[in-house]
């Protein structure tokens, strides 16, 4: 039996309701739905049995997802785009095809030649994928990203279950790290990546796999691949590239969006998100140990301003940026999926490019010819080596290791255009209204591969296009980012490790060349995209995830 409920306690309930929806009501409409309630006599739910109260309570859900869904249509600028494949999912397993073919670029690329540079894609029930083509939209998007954007909780939760991650505490950390990225920190770590890259000579007599260098260079850590060792972390990535995300964990991130709790449905590729969590956790906790032996030997004054250093440094009580040893460990264990595989994967794309390319495999071995005996140094891996900067962007441009960014619109947004556009009822508009809860995706694929900004080259593999910045494209320079490129997103996010991965990459591909010679291991090998936890090369026709090159020592 449920008590009795009177006019004053069921006007307390819709305002409530009001206040939690996502739709966000003017105070307007809150007050006339107020007035209404007072009017009412007072309602006993004597009698009622739990299944009422269940039907009850999913009509006043599903009055609110429509009022959300309204609301949306009412307020957001009505935009073209292809029609909806799928009742339920949209255009969204069309999307997921194409990413695990290759990538999602190309089909981006031919809807906004058709519906132009902001366009509309169905998704999920109810949500429509605004995806932004537009070079001064998605500097918008970017500027304000984590203010008026946010992430899915789809995506919120396999951060935390991969790596314990909080994405509220981004600030607190990125600050904390901040001076174990700067200049003069990387400069004083670069030899630590040249010694990374002698280590992988021996291993490339016998074969060519992606690189285990940013456990050292980055955290002291050896994951063992570079002595034959087994590694569970690297075998953890290797499964994700060896085994396709099953239709229930497909099915479940899609819905998601609207249905969060099914991503607590037990899935293989949850598993290993939880399996990599636990093993990434091993391992940062074996680091933070080790450093704290290293720090109680420090002289009084003396700082260790490394990455797992400075994150010790806010664990202490009173530190200005202080954060719990979880916190810490989860930041430590970002940072290593971060870093790790996405420089293996880059240096892998980029080796696999020098073999199919030898006139320019051959033009860089030209320009590193001058360091005989020698390495060379921070300023001149920054800015005295302009092919290899060359080398490095190019592969950068075509091979960027994360797809896109998808965020959803925290509250409303104007966004601004460089060119009007034409809206879903022809009408031309120079800017577009974003309505809450709207998916807004920038793909990076599209931007850095466009031929509306690279060219009728676009798709080709041309170092020589770096060699002069201002003969770029004019529309390729209207990208913010690194060097107009999307590949470290933009704005006030943009990656805290840029200039750690770049000086990283750079150092162990110029020692690379300039001590093998790489070739493809036949004539008919052609390389593919596997997709797994990031995108990487392998052989078309193979399950293996390593990239078996023909390597000469010079």
């Amino acid at each position: 039996m449920f008590p009795a409920v009177d006019h004053k306690e069921l006007n307390l309930l819709a305002k409530w309701l009001l206040i939690l929806s996502p739709s966000g009501f003017t105070s307007q409409f809150s007050a006339t739905v107020s007035s209404i309630l007072e009017s009412l006599p007072p309602i006993s739910l004597n009698g009622l049995r739990p299944l009422d109260v269940a039907i009850i309570s999913l009509g006043v859900w599903l009055l609110l997802k429509v009022a959300r869904t309204t609301r949306r249509r009412l307020v957001a600028t009505r935009l073209r785009g292809p029609p909806r494949a799928n009742f339920f999912l949209g255009q969204g397993h069309v999307i997921d095809k194409s990413n695990d073919s290759s990538d999602a670029g190309p089909l981006f690329e031919a809807w906004e030649q058709e519906y132009g540079s902001v366009y509309s894609v169905p998704s999920t029930i109810g949500i429509a994928r605004i995806v932004l083509c537009d070079p001064k939209a998605v500097m918008h998007f970017y500027q304000y990203e984590t203010l008026r954007y946010d992430r899915s909780e789809v995506d919120k939760h396999i951060l935390k279950t991969m790596v314990s991650y909080c994405v509220t505490l981004y600030d607190i950390q990125r600050k904390a790290m901040t001076p174990a990225f700067s200049n003069a920190a990387i400069r004083n770590v670069t030899s630590t990546f040249y010694d990374s890259a002698y280590k992988v000579r021996p291993m490339l007599v016998l074969c060519c796999s992606p690189l285990d260098s940013i456990g050292v260079a980055g955290f002291s850590h050896n994951f063992g691949t570079l002595d034959g060792k087994h590694s569970e972390v690297a075998a953890i990535f290797d499964k994700f590239a060896t085994s396709k995300p099953s239709l229930l964990f497909k099915m479940s991130s899609l819905l998601g969006l609207i249905f969060p709790a099914l991503m607590k449905l037990p899935t293989a590729r949850g598993g290993l998100h939880k399996e990599l969590n636990n093993v990434l956790g091993v391992v940062a906790q074996a680091l933070i140990e080790r450093v704290r032996k290293e720090k109680a030997g420090l002289t009084k004054g003396q700082d260790d301003n490394s990455v797992i250093g400075l994150l010790i440094k806010a664990e202490s009580p009173g530190a200005e940026l202080y954060m719990s040893e979880d916190e810490v460990l989860s930041q430590i264990k970002l940072l290593l999926v971060a870093g790790y595989e996405t420089t293996s994967i880059s240096l892998s794309w980029a080796l696999a490019e020098l073999a199919r390319n030898k006139d320019i495999q051959d033009k860089l071995r030209d320009e590193l010819s001058q360091f005989v005996g020698k390495d060379p140094t921070y300023e001149q891996l920054n800015n005295g080596l302009p092919y290899l900067d060359a080398v490095v962007l190019e592969t950068l441009r075509i091979h960027s290791p994360v797809p896109d960014t998808t965020r959803l619109a925290a509250e409303d947004d104007v966004i601004p255009l460089s060119e009007p556009i034409v809206d879903a009822s022809g009408k031309l508009c120079d800017h577009i209204v974003v309505a809450k809860g709207s998916q807004v995706t920038v793909s990076i694929h599209y931007v850095n591969g466009s031929e509306k900004f690279w060219g009728p080259d676009a798709k080709l593999f041309k170092p020589e296009r770096w060699l002069n910045p201002d003969g770029l494209e004019a529309r390729a320079r209207e990208i913010q980012g690194h060097k107009h490129l999307l590949v470290f997103a933009d704005g006030p996010r943009i990656c805290l490790g840029k200039a750690f991965a770049l000086s990283e990459f750079k150092a162990v591909l110029s020692t690379l060349v300039r001590n093998f010679e790489f070739d493809m291991r036949d004539a008919k090998a052609e390389v593919e995209v596997a997709n797994g936890f990031l995108p990487r090369p392998r052989i078309v026709g193979e399950q293996k995830v390593d990239l078996p090159l023909r390597v000469t020592r010079l």
